[in-house]
């Protein structure tokens, strides 16, 4: 993988996997991978419906899980997430958004715009907001035609199951 475009959507089809395993659950189909030093420490899905937490976005889930991973055997981390980019399959709402921002990351990669809650440059910006104490560099539309698939068909099923 020598090119940046090629490792985007190799990490990117990462999280579209995590995704699809969401939809396969009956949950909207966001998933996460986070990566450091080009390697990936954590994998999530969104589980809101499964856990019943409104706050367990696929987002939420792979920044504890990279937290944890990056914390392993040091006593004085306090679980910043620097230097890891953060690839997502639909761009983070206002909370993960804020989460990003909090927790240090490096980097956010994500495939489809959120016009309804998209923090990260559609409807906010909060992971470019000069007034905070930390910026994230974003790219946005890797792979976006097929994030977007999977979330057009779920929403679709779901129509269809509450007629």
């Amino acid at each position: 993988m020598a090119d940046t475009e090629e490792i985007h959507e190799h990490f990117m089809r990462e999280a579209i996997k995590e995704a699809t395993r969401s939809f396969e659950k009956g949950e909207i189909p966001v998933g996460a991978v986070i990566v450091h030093d080009k390697k990936i420490i954590a994998r999530a899905h969104n589980q809101m419906e499964t856990l019943h937490d409104p706050t367990a976005h696929a987002e939420m889930i792979a920044i504890t899980q990279a937290a944890e991973t990056l914390a392993e055997g040091k006593r004085d981390h306090r679980g910043s997430l620097e230097g890891a980019t953060l690839y997502v399959t639909m761009e983070p709402c206002p909370m993960c958004a804020g989460a990003l921002v909090l927790s240090k990351a490096k980097g956010l990669v994500y495939a489809a715009e959120d016009s309804k809650a998209g923090a990260c440059g559609s409807l906010y910006n909060i992971v470019s907001d000069d007034r905070l104490n930390h910026r994230l560099s974003v790219r946005k539309g890797i792979l976006a035609d097929e994030s977007k698939q999977l979330l057009q068909e779920f929403f679709k099923t779901l129509r269809k199951d509450r007629r």
